[in-house]
């Protein structure tokens, strides 16, 4: 979990090949590059409802573990930034997913642009770790901040699973 551009997508798809074992990636990221206009409330639902549906199906496939790259918390954060709420099958959702542990990476990576990519600005990148944060340390789950180049973050994420 994480603000724009801290390498969650990175982190999850290293941390599956290391432990070879399947990885949930980005939903949003396809659905959004299928649409031929801006996205709207409506869908968010759909991605949500999207992620989870392939959470599930990754899960069937791992054996021990399951790395996601994203999870409800990050569409809650996106939709209740953009659209001033949140749909409450996502908040439900929310308190239904249970993870061990939760990896929190930091804005200490530089920002790669990206047309999917809304907010660049430091003072952004900023006020959404702390939100983020805060919904981590909310979660009641295991949790901790990740930062570094990417193989600091890889070895350090490492350990935390290996300790668990």
């Amino acid at each position: 979990m994480g603000p724009e551009s801290t390498g969650k997508s990175t982190l999850a798809s290293d941390l599956a090949v290391h432990y070879d074992e399947p990885w949930v990636p980005e939903f949003a990221r396809e659905y959004l590059e299928m649409l031929d206009r801006n996205y709207s409330y409506s869908d968010l639902l759909k991605i949500a409802k999207g992620q989870m549906a392939l959470e599930d199906e990754k899960f069937q496939q791992a054996r021990k573990l399951l790395f996601c790259d994203t999870d409800l918390r990050v569409i809650h954060v996106w939709s209740q930034h953009k659209f001033g709420k949140v749909h409450d099958w996502v908040t439900q959702e929310i308190g239904r997913r249970a993870y061990d542990l939760i990896l929190l990476t930091d804005i200490d990576l530089p920002w790669e642009p990206d047309p999917q990519r809304e907010h660049p600005e430091p003072e952004m990148r900023q006020f959404f770790m702390d939100w983020y944060e805060h919904l981590a340390i909310e979660s009641k789950f295991p949790w901790e901040k990740i930062n570094g180049d990417p193989k600091t973050r890889l070895n350090r994420a490492i350990e935390l699973i290996e300790s668990l």
